[in-house]
């Protein structure tokens, strides 16, 4: 099963590993930072909207910067029935 994940971006459910809920995580987060900065260094990063993003959907080979929230994303998912 698949899962639209904002802009024009539909991933399979299976790939994702996590999803982080970029609301609550520090703009100062040092970790947070140099995750982001490594993984584009990698080319493994992408925004899939110019909008305000949410959230951060982790997945076995990409890492997607979604303007989607962690709840939105979840219901997504559960309504597909894997979860």
């Amino acid at each position: 099963m698949f899962v639209h994940i904002g802009g024009e971006y539909t991933i399979l459910i299976d790939s994702i590993i996590g999803l982080v809920n970029l609301e609550t995580v520090q703009a100062s987060s040092t970790d947070m930072n140099d995750f982001l900065r490594r993984n584009e260094d990698e080319n493994i990063l992408e925004y899939v909207s110019e909008e305000i993003p949410r959230s951060m959907v982790l997945t076995d080979d990409r890492v997607y910067i979604s303007p989607l929230s962690v709840v939105t994303l979840r219901k997504r998912i559960e309504h597909a029935g894997v979860v």
